[in-house]
C-alpha cells in the first residue's frame, strides 16, 4: 500500500468477503431501476433529484441480512453501488432528453425512439464510469485527507453502524413505509382523482397567487435539502408570483407584449396567474437559471483547473495484476479500448447522427467534466455539484462550434442536445461513482468489482430510462402542469436562442440581472432561480418539508439523538419519493393503455370535499413524517443527502 495512505479499511485487503454476487447484482439492479424511475419523475416534476445511496444501502442491508440471511458488508455495499447508479443516469437524462420530445410535439422532429434514448443513456453512463476509473487513485486515495466525499463517508458509516448493531429492521421498514405511503397518496390523488393535487389562494383586486401542492415527494425534497435551500426556492416563487406577475399585469394590462399574442389582461382572464407565468415569467426564470449555472461554474474555475491538473498528473496506469485486492482497478488498457470504440460507434452511427466531430466533443468535454464533477462532490458534496452549469456551458459551446462548422438549424440543435445529454449523464454518473468508491475505500471493497457494479447499474438504468420517459410523456406530456421538465425546457430555450436568436431577450436579460443581484447579495443563485422558474405551489410545498426539518434541528436534545431523528426522517422521505415516483410511472402506464379514465372518481365529490380532503391528506403526510422521524433506535450517525441541480 502507498506509504502516504494511513487508512486501514474495515475489511483488510487479505480478507475476502462476498461482493459481486448474483444476489447483490439482482437486488442492486432492481433498486437501480426503481430509484432511476423515481428520480426521473421527481426531476421532471420539480427540477431536482435526490441521492439514492443511503436508502439503497438501508434497503440492501434489510434485504440481504434479514430476508436472505446473508451477512457481508461488502455485498450490501455492492447493492447500493449498483442501485445508486440509477438515479444518476436518470438525473442526466431528464435534464436534457425531454427537449427532443418538446421539439417533436412542435412538429420540428420525429419523436425519439426508445432505442435512441437508450443509446444516448448507455454512452453517457458507460463513459461516466470509465472516465472515473483512472481518477480513483488520484482523487479517492491520494487526496483522502483533503477530499472528504461527505455522502460517500456517510454511506460507509450507515453500513458500518448496521454491521455493529446487527439490526436493520426499523430503518429498512422506515424506507418501505415511506414507499407505501407515497405510492398510496399518489394513487388516491392522481389515480382516483379523489382529491386535488394543488390548492391555490387568490386575492380580489390583486393578480398574485399563492398555494401549495400536496404531494409528499415534493415536501420530501424540502426536508432533504433543508430549510435554507427551501427558503431560497420559496423566495424565488414569491418574487415571481407575488411581485413580478402582479407588476406585469398592472402596467401592461392593455398591451400585447412578445412572446404573448393577446393583451396581458386577456391572458390573465383566460388562465389566471399561471398563464402570465407560462407566457413571461418562465423566460425570466430561464435567464436566471442559465446565468446562475454559468456563475457557479465560473466561480469553480480555480478548483476545476487544479482538479484536472492533479488528476491528469496522477493518472493510475498501473496494472491490476500485482497489487493488493483493495487497489485493483479495471485495466486501463481495456478502458482506452472501450472509450475509443464508443467514440467511433457514436461518430459513425446513423441512429444518433452526431458525427465524429460531435463524438470527439463528447470525449474531450466528458473527461474534463467527469474530473470536475468528481472533485466537486468530494469537496462540497453532491448538493453543490453544478451539473446544470456544466450542461449549460456544454450546450452553448457545442452549439457555437457546430454552427461555426456549418451544422445549423434543427440538425445542429438536435446534435447539440444529444452532446449535452451524454455529457450531463457522464458528469452525474462520475460524481456518483466517486462517492461510491469512497465508501468502498473506507470499507475495504475491491475497486475493480465496484467499477463493474457501477457499469451494471448504469447499463440497466439506461436500458429502462427510455421506456420511463416514453410513458411519462405519453401520459402527461413534458412541459405540462404535471411534468414541467424545467431543466430540459431551459436547455431547449438556450439552444434555440443561440441558433435562431428568437428569444424574448428583454425577459431573459431581466432574469440574468436578477441572478447577478443574488450573487452580489450572497444569495445562492440556483435555488432562488429555480423558485422563479417553477410554479410557486411547488416551492411552497418544498418549504413545508424544510420547516419540518428546521423544527427537528431546533429540538432541545443531545446531538446524537437529534441526528437520529433527522436521518430517520431522511430515510422516510427517500421512501416517499421512491413510492410516489413509482406510482407516477405506474399511473402513466395505466393512462397510456386507457385504463385511467375508468378509475377517475373526481366527479362524485363536492368542491368542499375535493379540496378539503387535499388539506387533510397533506396534513396526514406531514404527521407521518414526524412520526417516523421520532422513531427510536435508528443507527445512522451522519447523513446529508443531496439533488443535481
Amino acid at each position: 500500500m502507498n506509504k502516504k495512505n494511513d487508512i486501514k479499511p474495515y475489511i483488510p485487503p487479505e480478507s475476502n468477503q462476498p461482493e459481486l454476487t448474483v444476489c447483490s447484482c439482482i437486488v442492486g439492479i432492481i433498486l437501480a431501476v426503481i430509484f432511476g424511475a423515481a428520480n426521473a419523475y421527481l426531476g421532471l416534476k420539480v427540477g431536482l433529484t435526490v441521492s439514492a445511496s443511503i436508502p439503497a444501502a438501508v434497503i440492501a442491508m434489510g434485504t440481504i441480512r434479514i430476508i436472505m440471511k446473508r451477512n457481508s458488508i461488502l455485498e450490501s455495499n455492492m447493492v447500493q453501488t449498483i442501485g445508486s447508479a440509477g438515479e444518476s443516469v436518470a438525473a442526466g437524462a431528464i435534464f436534457t432528453l425531454p427537449t427532443l420530445f418538446l421539439w417533436a410535439a412542435e412538429g420540428k422532429i420525429a419523436k425519439p425512439a426508445i432505442g435512441e434514448i437508450t443509446f444516448i443513456a448507455l454512452a453517457g453512463g458507460i463513459l461516466g464510469v470509465l472516465f472515473m476509473i483512472p481518477l480513483r487513485s488520484a482523487l479517492i486515495v491520494k487526496e483522502h485527507h483533503t477530499l472528504p466525499y461527505p455522502e460517500g463517508k456517510a454511506c460507509a458509516e450507515v453500513l458500518l453502524s448496521a454491521e455493529k448493531n446487527k439490526d436493520n429492521s426499523k430503518s429498512s421498514s422506515t424506507v418501505f413505509a415511506g414507499m407505501g405511503i407515497g405510492g398510496l397518496i399518489k394513487f388516491v390523488v392522481d389515480g382516483l382523482g379523489a382529491f386535488a393535487g394543488e390548492i391555490s389562494l387568490t386575492f380580489k383586486g390583486f393578480r398574485g397567487e399563492i398555494g401549495t401542492q400536496i404531494y409528499p415527494a415534493v415536501m420530501s425534497v424540502g426536508y432533504i435539502c433543508g430549510p435554507r435551500i427551501s427558503a431560497y426556492m420559496l423566495s424565488g416563487g414569491i418574487m415571481s408570483w407575488l411581485v413580478l406577475i402582479p407588476i406585469i399585469s398592472l402596467f401592461g394590462n392593455d398591451a400585447i407584449i412578445y412572446p404573448g399574442s393577446k393583451t396581458i389582461g386577456e391572458i390573465y382572464v383566460s388562465g389566471g396567474a399561471s398563464a402570465i407565468w407560462s407566457t413571461y415569467i418562465r423566460y425570466i426564470g430561464a435567464g436566471a437559471l442559465a446565468a446562475g449555472g454559468i456563475i457557479s461554474l465560473t466561480k469553480s474555475l480555480p478548483l476545476i483547473a487544479s482538479a484536472f491538473k492533479s488528476a491528469v498528473v496522477n493518472l493510475n496506469f498501473a496494472s491490476g495484476n500485482e497489487v493488493l485486492r483493495t487497489e485493483k482497478d479495471l485495466s486501463i488498457k481495456w478502458i482506452i479500448v472501450f472509450v475509443v470504440v464508443i467514440c467511433i460507434v457514436m461518430g459513425i452511427s446513423s441512429y444518433v447522427p452526431i458525427g465524429i466531430f460531435g463524438s470527439l466533443i463528447i470525449i474531450i468535454f466528458g473527461f474534463f467534466f467527469s474530473t470536475v464533477s468528481s472533485k466537486m462532490v468530494g469537496l462540497v458534496g453532491s448538493s453543490n455539484n453544478p451539473v446544470s452549469g456544466m450542461a449549460i456551458a456544454t450546450l452553448i459551446i457545442a452549439t457555437l462550434m457546430l454552427t461555426a462548422s456549418g451544422k445549423s438549424g434543427m440538425s445542429g440543435m438536435y446534435t447539440a442536445i444529444v452532446i449535452g445529454a451524454v455529457i450531463c449523464i457522464i458528469a452525474a454518473i462520475a460524481g456518483d461513482s466517486s462517492q461510491d468508491l469512497k465508501t468502498g475505500y473506507l470499507l475495504g471493497a475491491t475497486p475493480k468489482k465496484q467499477q463493474i457494479g457501477e457499469l451494471i447499474g448504469a447499463i440497466c438504468s439506461a436500458l429502462t430510462i427510455g421506456a420511463t420517459l416514453y410513458l411519462l410523456d405519453a401520459a402527461w406530456g413534458f412541459g405540462s402542469d404535471e411534468l414541467s421538465a424545467p431543466q430540459a425546457t431551459l436547455m431547449k430555450l438556450i439552444v434555440e436562442g443561440v441558433v435562431e436568436n428568437n428569444l424574448p431577450w428583454g425577459l431573459i436579460l431581466s432574469g440574468v440581472f436578477i441572478a447577478v443581484l443574488c450573487e452580489l447579495s450572497q444569495i445562492p443563485i440556483l435555488p432562488f432561480a429555480i423558485g422563479i422558474y417553477l410554479p410557486v405551489h411547488i416551492s411552497a410545498c418544498i418549504m413545508v418539508g424544510g420547516i419540518v426539518r428546521l423544527c427537528f434541528e431546533k429540538l432541545k436534545k443531545d446531538e446524537s439523538r437529534k441526528t437520529e431523528i433527522i436521518n430517520n426522517g431522511t430515510l422516510f422521505c427517500s421512501g416517499l419519493i421512491a413510492g410516489e415516483g413509482l406510482g407516477g410511472v405506474i399511473l402513466a402506464a395505466l393512462a397510456v393503455i386507457g385504463v385511467s379514465k375508468y378509475t377517475n372518481i373526481s366527479d362524485i365529490f363536492s368542491p368542499a370535499i375535493y379540496y378539503g380532503g387535499s388539506v387533510i391528506i397533506f396534513a396526514l403526510s406531514v404527521i407521518a413524517l414526524i412520526r417516523f422521524a421520532l422513531r427510536d433506535n435508528l443507527y445512522n450517525k451522519q447523513s446529508k443527502r443531496s439533488n443535481n441541480i
